[in-house]
């Protein structure tokens, strides 16, 4: 009779951002793992991270399914050990030797090395033919994306015993690539680190600068989120390493990180970072303030919006306070325009009544709120307008000069740019305590994010009536300083911008647009790449904006790429002209 083959026993040494998650999912898959770290403190967290998962599923797993310790030497009856110390040449050669040393013939050796040359690592080992690579461009998680890295040596049984390793985790197995992966790697390092720059400021803190880039970006979770997985000091030293290979400002570590070396908080592994989290290793989630702490006491009450403009956004912002229930007047240019725009909503609400969004008798009831007219004067009994005219600065001070005379003194006149100064755009109203930006996200009905923006002078009743507005609207408000690019801009366009520069590199080809952006889909989890998502936004646009930002910010990194000005210049504008840094193919 055949003997039933077990499941191989599986170490881990080196329990940080890479090691814990790993040793993690295969005790929760049912693996006998053997965790080795030489923190005590390191694997005391992590033994009670286990010990309550293990409380939350009683039977699933035996009482003796892990164990944790100092001692290498208890790797000697694993049959895959997995090594996931930090990237570091020297340190990991050292502790493959010392596995080498202590394991069985047959013993797999993994190193989740994401940037060292894997040859040398196997040659250290001792044991090259039984040597692989485990390329994961962020920490592991289920239903995530890696990559086996073989070398001319490794043997087809090592690689068949990874691979079985991998689908027992649920990991799906993936090929980056070396160039491709360490320029998804740079972008993000660099986006993180732009991301502590922001806090230094002190222009927002963690979760509001977290949840406008979840919200605002559709990320999965938002840069200090990101940090605490990554870990403060791999980010760290990457940019260290990054900033003393290239030069390149946007490397050097920000002051905050800087701060940190050598502390004990870095992120989720410690248990303390930038958010909290409990002993299962998941974020404390704070709990909402009341209406009182969020300062809506005192806040006007909105019974009439205006929205001024004809175009994606002004049709969208009219919807959603429609769908709110607010009796709404957009303004257009003209008649022909104005009528456009109203049938423009009423085909928008067409569609979520056909996606189950809403109903046909709620879409009948916040299309008869709706009204479309192309004088500024019927703007006379509204309590809130927004202006949502081209991003043009001159063009905007006029309108409001106009909106200044023709609103009630009580109305708060607000303008949805989203990269220029609203004080500069909005000051000529002559009401400076009653203006702010809303900066709604693109598409206005379905994205939950609005950038709320005060100016020195705007007052506290206008800041409560804006969220108590946002709060009406089923929005998420993050209130910032008036400030070019706010928080999701200034964020999102020099990750762009170092994309597109990406390109410039010595041997780089058009294929590693394809494989930069599947290498942020699949290895960083972002949904969309960026060159991806360079085309839905317009690369026109992005050039525009790119432009503000540089001009504010001077500094390289928020200059705009030649490549992208010359794109431009020749029509290529992304998905609206059929073609940007990919051609739109026909359906």
């Amino acid at each position: 009779m055949e003997q039933e083959a077990h499941p191989p026993v599986v170490g881990v040494a080196g329990l940080g951002s890479v090691g814990e998650p790993l040793l993690r999912m295969l005790h929760s898959s049912g693996y006998e793992v053997i965790g080795i770290d030489s923190d005590f403190d390191v694997l005391t967290r992590v033994n009670e991270r286990l010990e309550a998962a293990r409380s939350a599923e009683p039977a699933v797993r035996p009482a003796d399914d892990f164990t944790l310790s100092n001692d290498v030497a208890l790797l000697g009856r694993a049959d895959v050990v997995v090594e996931a110390a930090p990237e570091n040449l020297a340190v990991k050669k050292r502790l493959l030797r010392e596995i080498d040393a202590v394991c069985k013939p047959s013993t797999v050796m993994v190193t989740t090395t994401s940037s060292l040359p894997l040859t040398h690592l196997a040659v250290a080992s001792s044991r090259s033919a039984q040597t692989l690579g485990l390329r994961l461009l962020a920490p592991p998680r289920p239903g995530g994306s890696v990559e086996v890295v073989r070398t001319a040596m490794s043997s087809a049984a090592a690689v068949r015993a990874l691979d079985e390793l991998l689908a027992g985790l649920g990991l799906e197995r993936t090929a980056f690539g070396t160039r491709p992966a360490a320029g998804a790697t740079e972008l993000v390092h660099a986006f993180l680190n732009r991301a502590v720059t922001l806090l230094d400021f002190g222009y927002a803190d963690p979760d509001s600068i977290d949840t406008a880039l979840r919200l605002g970006c559709g990320l999965p979770a938002g840069p200090f989120e990101m940090l605490d997985r990554i870990g403060w000091e791999t980010v760290r030293s990457s940019l260290q390493e990054l900033h003393a290979q290239t030069g390149d400002e946007a490397f050097r570590p920000a002051a905050l990180l800087e701060k940190s070396a050598g502390t004990a908080s870095g992120g989720r592994a410690t248990g303390r970072g930038f958010h909290s989290y409990d002993e299962f290793g998941a974020r404390i989630v704070p709990t909402p303030r009341s209406s009182d702490g969020d300062g809506l006491n005192g806040a006007q009450h909105i019974r009439r919006v205006g929205v001024l403009g004809s175009g994606t956004m002004a049709c969208g912002i009219a919807e959603v306070a429609v769908t709110a229930g607010l009796p709404t007047v957009l303004v257009a240019r003209s008649r022909a325009k104005a009528d456009r725009a109203r049938e423009v909503v009423a085909e928008s609400l067409v569609r979520a009544v056909r996606k189950g969004r809403t109903s046909p008798a709620q879409k009948d009831a916040a299309l008869s709120l709706l009204r479309s007219e192309q004088d500024l004067a019927a703007f006379g009994d509204c309590d809130l307008v927004v202006e949502a005219v081209a991003e043009e600065a001159g063009l905007k001070r006029s309108v409001f000069a106009e909106l200044g005379q023709v609103c009630p003194q009580r109305a708060l006149l607000a303008t949805t740019t989203s990269s220029l100064s609203v004080a500069d755009c909005a000051g000529s109203s002559g009401r400076a305590s009653q203006v702010l930006g809303l900066h709604f996200f693109n598409p206005a009905p379905m994205m939950k994010l609005v950038e709320l923006v005060r100016t020195p002078a705007t007052s506290e009743q206008t800041m409560a009536t804006a969220r108590a507005l946002c709060a009406r609207l089923n929005k998420t408000a993050i209130v910032c300083h008036d400030r070019t690019g706010f928080i999701v801009n200034y964020l999102l366009f020099p990750y762009l911008a170092d994309a597109i520069r990406l390109l410039d590199r010595p041997h780089a080809d058009i294929d590693e647009i394809d494989e930069i952006d599947a290498a942020m889909e699949l290895g960083h989890g972002f949904p969309m790449g960026p060159f991806r998502l360079l085309d839905a936004i317009g690369l026109d646009v992005s050039l525009a904006i790119m432009k503000r930002l540089h001009k504010e910010f001077v500094t390289p990194d928020f200059a705009a790429p030649p490549l992208l000005q010359s794109l431009v210049a020749d029509g290529c504008l992304g998905r609206k002209s059929g073609k940007g840094f990919r051609p739109v193919v026909p359906r």
